[in-house]
């Protein structure tokens, strides 16, 4: 039987650290290459990510100067060539190229704060600190975000891209950050205008985050930009939309509006059938729609699905079926075949009563039951 993927696998192995002990052998004189890479190819059984990222720091810390000035200077020596500074996206960098960032903040964070920034500056250009930047920001804000203001006009897009998304409320896996979600706006009023897609997707997604928590304040923000016209209007249309997804799958009558669709538009369920009022987990619950409504109305359709739990309580989910316009005939057609997977990983289904509503606009205009049966 085939094992599944394993990230940490993939990430941490005897070739990854084999690259890393060279990179350290070849930049610290008395570094034992051979020794570390022993060592931490043997500690990394039983760990997860990021135990194993915790476990790589150890084992090379213990082969480190123990003075942390000496250990930054080593570490930057140690450092692979910064990346491609003529690319625009995805250059994330290799998580084996985390390390500074750790030593940076278990060694600087408290009595070296400027020379741990410093180090962390060099690495961000290499892998992203965005984890690493987080404690500085708790611990140190008003030092930090004096820092991060500089690092907002970088000249290298790996540091700029790092003011917003080390600073994002809602980063996946990072812990949380104790400054307010609306202190970092003026960051992000720069960084909106970056000529590249990795800075502006992740000021979206900073905003998207902000969103959950305050979304006046994004819509504010997003209208002074369009206002401002520093930013591609095309460009800024992407952000636009990215920044307003989870608003926009919430029905938010103002982002909708700045999406260009009304929640009020005059628009109307002709027909919304089922193929079948009973659908088989691992089958496909399949419906036509006819949306019926002035020419040229601009239509943003979803479809909630309401999941049945042995609580009581019903399950929620939000799923994008068409951005449109209505036809010269004053119709929409559209049809969907959605398979109910027993395996989901993100939510398991539960036989019983479930339905499916329709979500034009932000708005539910119609609704259809339908069992969910298990397989013979």
């Amino acid at each position: 039987m085939s094992q599944g993927f394993s990230l940490k696998d993939q990430l941490f192995n005897v070739e990854t650290l084999s690259d890393l002990a060279a990179e350290y052998s070849a930049a610290i004189s008395d570094f034992d290459g051979a020794a570390f890479h022993r060592q931490v190819v043997a500690g990394l059984q039983g760990r997860e990510l990021m135990e194993r990222l915790d476990w790589i720091a150890d084992c090379i810390e213990a082969r480190l100067p123990t003075s942390f000035s000496n250990m930054a200077l080593a570490l930057e020596a140690a450092m692979p060539a910064e990346l491609d500074p003529s690319l625009q996206d995805d250059d994330f960098g290799r998580f084996i190229h985390a390390v500074p960032g750790i030593l940076a903040v278990r060694h600087g964070l408290e009595a070296h704060r400027d020379r741990a920034l410093d180090l962390i500056h060099a690495a961000t250009k290499r892998f992203s600190m965005e984890f690493y930047i987080r404690p500085f920001l708790n611990r140190w804000p008003e030092e930090t975000f004096a820092r991060l203001d500089r690092w907002a006009r970088d000249e290298n897009y790996h540091v700029r891209r790092l003011v917003s998304e080390g600073t994002r409320p809602k980063l996946p896996w990072a812990k949380a950050i104790t400054t307010s979600p609306l202190d970092v706006l003026p960051l992000l009023d720069r960084l909106h205008a970056d000529p590249t897609r990795y800075v502006t997707r992740s000021v979206a997604n900073h905003l998207n985050d902000i969103a959950k928590i305050n979304p006046e304040a994004v819509l504010e923000r997003l209208a002074s930009w369009q206002k401002a016209e520093e930013q591609d209007a095309k460009e800024l249309q992407w952000m636009t939309r990215h920044a307003l997804r989870t608003l926009v799958k919430q029905g938010h009558p103002g982002a909708l509006e700045m999406m260009g669709y009304r929640a009020d538009a005059d628009i109307r369920v002709d027909r919304f059938d089922l193929g079948s009022d009973h659908v088989v987990i691992d089958q496909s619950l399949a419906f036509d729609v006819t949306l019926a409504g002035p020419v040229g109305t601009p239509v943003l359709v979803d479809y909630v699905l309401g999941f049945h739990r042995p609580s009581g309580t019903e399950g929620r989910k939000v799923f994008k079926l068409k951005q449109s316009v209505i036809g010269k005939d004053g119709t929409l057609a559209l049809a969907k075949s959605h398979r109910l997977k027993g395996n989901a990983t993100t939510f398991k289904l539960h036989p019983g009563p479930h339905k499916v509503a329709l979500q034009v606009n932000g708005r539910i205009l119609a609704e259809r039951p339908f069992d969910l049966v298990p397989a013979d």
